[in-house]
C-alpha cells in the first residue's frame, strides 16, 4: 500500500496538539494515523506528522500550518516496504548487564546465566536497542546486584514491556505495565506471554497512573519510567504519590542536557539521587523516594 506523510514542527505543545486534533476533524482525505511528540533534541519543540493512504490535501495542510504557527508541512510518498520485516532483519542482541535483549530470530545466540528478554520489532516503542532502554535495564541490574528487592512495580508509558518484563524476570515480582497507547500495551502482553511473564506482567491502556487498578495495587516499590523529559516533569507528583517510601524510580528518555531540569524537579518533590547512566548524548537516573 502507498503512503503518504506530512510532517511540521512547533514551538510548543499546546499549538501542537491543537493542530493534531485539527489534522483529524478538517482534512479530508483524513489522516489514517497523527503523531505528536517533544523533538528529542533539547530544543523544545515539537512535531506533527499525519500518515495518508490517498495523496493529502496540500492546500488544507498550508491553511492549518499558517493557523497554528507551523512551519510549512513537508509532503513525502513512501516506497511500499515492509518496515518490521526490515527492522527484525537488521536488529541484533543487545547485552547489558545480566539482560540479553533479542529477537526470536537471534534466540540460539543467546548464552547461559543471562536474563534473555525475547522482544520482537513492532509497532510500539522499545526493542532494548536505544540508549534509554539500556540505561534503564543497567540501573535495574545495578539494584538487583546490589542485593535491593522491590514487592511491586510499575513501568509507566511501557512500549513494548521491556522493563517490565526486565524486573519481573530478575525479581519474580508483579509488574504493572502502562501505556497510552493500545497497541503498546497489547504488544507489551503479547510479548510477556512469549517470554513465559504472563503470570507476572499486568498491561494496561492508561496514560500515566489513570487506571482504577494502577491505583489499586499501590504503593509501588520501583516505578520505571522511559519516556520524554516533559512528560517525566509533569509526572513527578504521581510517582512521588504511588511510591512507597524508600521506593526507587528509574526514568530516562532524556538527553544528558534535560537531566539536571528533571532532576530538579524531582528533587522538589523529595527524592534524591542515587545513581545515574550515561550512554552517549542520554542519560537515566535512578532516584529514591525521602
Amino acid at each position: 500500500m502507498t503512503t503518504w506523510t506530512a510532517l511540521t514542527t512547533l514551538a510548543a505543545e499546546a499549538p501542537a496538539r491543537a493542530l493534531a486534533a485539527q489534522m483529524d476533524e478538517l482534512l479530508d482525505p483524513a489522516p489514517t494515523g497523527i503523531g505528536c511528540f517533544e523533538i528529542e533534541d533539547g530544543s523544545g519543540r515539537w512535531e506533527v506528522g499525519g500518515y495518508f493512504t490517498e495523496m493529502p490535501d496540500e492546500a488544507g495542510l498550508a491553511l492549518l500550518a499558517v493557523m497554528h504557527g507551523a512551519r510549512p508541512f513537508a509532503v513525502s510518498k513512501l516506497a511500499d516496504r515492509d518496515w518490521v520485516a526490515q527492522v527484525r532483519r537488521e536488529l541484533h542482541p543487545i547485552e547489558t548487564g545480566r539482560f540479553v535483549v533479542h529477537g526470536a530470530h537471534d534466540a540460539h545466540r543467546v548464552g547461559p546465566n543471562v536474563h534473555a528478554l525475547a522482544i520482537e520489532a513492532a509497532m510500539a516503542f522499545g526493542t532494548g536497542h536505544h540508549a534509554t532502554t539500556q540505561g534503564c535495564l543497567w540501573l535495574i541490574d545495578r539494584l538487583a546486584r546490589a542485593g535491593w528487592r522491590p514487592r511491586r512495580v510499575a513501568d509507566i508509558g511501557c512500549g513494548t514491556g521491556v522493563l517490565a518484563m526486565a524486573a519481573a524476570s530478575v525479581w519474580r515480582v508483579p509488574a504493572m505495565a502502562s501505556d497510552i497507547d493500545p497497541v503498546a500495551s497489547a504488544t507489551a502482553r503479547a510479548n510477556a506471554a512469549a517470554n513465559g511473564l504472563s503470570g507476572f506482567v499486568r498491561a494496561l491502556t492508561a496514560p500515566g497512573f489513570r487506571h482504577e487498578r494502577l491505583r489499586r495495587e499501590a504503593a509501588y516499590d520501583l516505578v520505571l519510567a522511559n519516556i520524554l523529559a516533559a512528560p517525566l516533569k509533569r509526572l513527578a507528583p504521581d510517582i512521588h504519590r504511588h511510591l512507597a517510601p524508600g521506593g526507587r524510580a528509574i526514568l530516562s528518555g532524556l538527553l544528558t542536557t534535560q537531566a539536571p531540569g528533571v532532576l530538579a524537579v524531582y528533587q522538589s518533590h523529595g527524592f534524591r539521587r542515587v545513581d545515574r547512566r550515561r550512554i552517549g548524548e542520554w542519560t537515566s537516573l535512578l532516584l529514591e523516594k525521602a
